[in-house]
């Protein structure tokens, strides 16, 4: 928060409005940082561009990946997918200092651009930081700070980059890609799951890779600019500006899949009681399907009411929204005969998920496989336990 902060302050100083001609000695890089595991939307890594002119004490860098949290509606925006974020500069030093304290690779990739290209460049993100150009609509496929980086040199220099496309792989998926960066981050790994839909399970074509920092970086190592006809590459050299310590990383016990498992267990051992007593535990029913159903009510939240990749939604399937606030009122009894059939028809719907699960269009996260068995146990009993009682 402090660097953001930083960012924040200086994006807004008199850097803004200064007009500055570079000179010959005058570098640009795009950077690139590593996955850092504090924070899961850190576990993507972070990309950046570097301005550096000695002649004129400039070394800056550039940062599409900041937000504001005193804009209006902060939460409501972000909950909607309407977040705006912003970009902003500050010296470069402080970045390189704030991520190699978090032990994250940084590499740098200086552009074979003409000082004249540099200078368009460069003028473009002074005026791109300007407060009344600074934000933008975010989205975290779509337009985010791996995209805008690039973005910027194919709109400056229009038909003449062509960047390299080698890294793509046949059948891959946006959700894919994003799997490949969270095996350590267990809980984000499955929020994401629950959140977003079939509109991120089409395969994805090499350009829109680079919404992660790394396909960005491969993009550019093998891209190409168009000037007076010939064809040169559009990096001139690469530099390991830090190279992190080998870290072990441990997700602990409480993943989500160890999770449902020791649930499934417990609402096992206390339903073996209520069968043997004959007394249901009426708290385990309202706080099972409440919760299943408050997620359902999530999914069709962010299914309709955002602007989330959240349409089509198949978690839909087992995160069923009429569990909430049904499960309160289990227990009248001139609603015995509905709820009975009810939950022998979840029961068998659950049975049937279980069974298609692994060819559905849209791939479910398999920690909820024993979370819908708890579901499938608790719905057979209390159709048996709703039926035994009214005899």
């Amino acid at each position: 928060m402090r660097f953001v902060f930083l960012s924040f302050l200086i994006s807004f100083s008199t850097l803004v409005s200064a007009q500055f001609k570079l000179s010959e000695e005058a570098e640009i890089a795009i950077i690139t940082v590593g996955p850092y595991q504090g924070e899961v939307w850190s576990a993507f890594g972070h990309s950046g561009i570097r301005i550096t002119d000695p002649k004129s004490g400039i070394d800056w860098f550039y940062n599409y990946g900041l937000y504001d949290f005193e804009q209006e509606n902060f939460f409501l925006n972000f909950a909607q997918g309407l977040l705006k974020y912003r970009v902003g500069v500050t010296k470069y030093d402080r970045v390189y200092r704030f991520y190699k304290s978090q032990n994250r690779f940084i590499k740098e990739q200086y552009l074979n651009l003409t000082l004249e290209e540099k200078q368009v460049f460069f003028d473009f993100l002074q005026n791109n930081v300007k407060p009344e150009n600074a934000e933008y609509l975010y989205n975290y496929v779509y337009d985010n700070c791996a995209t805008k980086i690039r973005d910027i040199p194919e709109e400056l220099f229009v038909g003449r980059i062509r960047f390299d496309s080698s890294y793509k792989e046949e059948g891959k998926t946006i959700r894919d890609l994003m799997d490949d960066y969270l095996d350590y981050q267990p809980w984000g790994d499955f929020a994401i799951d629950l959140g977003l839909g079939m509109q991120i399970d089409e395969e994805a074509p090499a350009y829109q890779y680079m919404f992660l920092p790394d396909y960005v970086h491969k993009a550019f190592a093998g891209a190409t600019i168009e000037r007076d006809g010939r064809t040169s590459p559009l990096v001139e050299r690469e530099v390991k500006s830090f190279t992190p310590e080998e870290e072990l990383f441990d997700n602990g016990l409480l993943t989500p899949f160890n999770v449902f498992v020791m649930l499934f267990f417990i609402v096992g051992l206390i339903t073996h009681r209520n069968l043997k007593s004959g007394k249901r535990t009426k708290w385990v029913d309202t706080l099972l399907f409440s919760i299943v159903g408050f997620a359902g009510w999530w999914v069709v939240f962010l299914w309709f009411g955002t602007e989330h990749l959240s349409m089509y939604n198949l978690n839909i399937l087992w995160a069923i929204p009429f569990h909430f606030p049904l499960a309160f009122f289990i227990a009248k009894e001139k609603y015995r005969n509905l709820f009975r059939r009810y939950f022998k028809v979840v029961a068998y719907w659950y049975c049937l998920l279980l069974i298609i699960w692994m060819i559905l269009p849209q791939p479910l996260h398999q920690s909820l496989v024993p979370l819908v068995l708890t579901m499938v146990l608790r719905s057979f009993y209390l159709g048996y336990d709703l039926r035994v009682k009214k005899r």
